[in-house]
């Protein structure tokens, strides 16, 4: 296999050149070309009839366009669906493909997984009250921070599971309270 193109007009010197009758080390060495270069452009010569890179075949996609359309409506409508559900409803469109499949043409439509950017759920009351706490105990002791109780709190989430979520797109975030990590204090 060649890995460079080389000029026409070199390849054309090597066709004339066999025709000609003369061996492939012969040429080599003339030309300043590798053995195995000559023998794959008059190989190529014979097959075809001509020196000219032939266009390849390509495989058919396992999605059809329709299909991969319908998928990344799909994704940008609920970013959070996962491969499996996507499988799924490719199986209810007619199109059943696998979840590599599925991810490969999500991908070349520029979607990929990510996980969400976290973003604080404040408000600007909350964003207020958090610079005026701040100022109003900055100058207090060390002593009068350690004079709270730490000792019996539980904590109880309110925004689900703690765990790193997946979506389909780039620019995305959820709520996040960073008021105590999204919890409630029992004692």
């Amino acid at each position: 296999m060649r890995l460079n193109k080389l000029l026409v007009e070199l390849e054309d010197r090597i066709v004339s050149r066999h025709r000609s009758g003369e061996r492939y080390q012969k040429m080599s060495a003339a030309l300043k070309v590798p053995k195995n270069t000559v023998a794959a452009i008059i190989l190529n010569w014979k097959k075809f009839g001509n020196t000219n890179t032939l266009p390849r075949s390509v495989r058919q996609a396992k999605l059809s366009n329709r299909g991969r359309k319908a998928l990344v409506r799909e994704v940008t409508k609920n970013p959070m669906v996962t491969l499996t559900e996507l499988k799924s409803s490719s199986v209810e469109m007619g199109e059943p493909s696998r979840r590599t499949t599925i991810s490969a043409a999500l991908h070349q439509s520029g979607l990929y997984g990510r996980v969400v950017r976290r973003k604080p759920l404040l408000s600007k009351r909350h964003m207020i009250a958090r610079l005026e706490f701040a100022k109003r105990y900055l100058k207090d002791s060390q002593t009068m921070r350690n004079k709270i109780l730490w000792s019996d709190e539980t904590t109880i989430e309110l925004f689900g599971l703690n765990v790193k979520l997946q979506v389909w797109r780039k620019p995305c975030t959820i709520p996040t309270a960073k008021h105590g990590g999204g919890s409630i204090m029992l004692w």
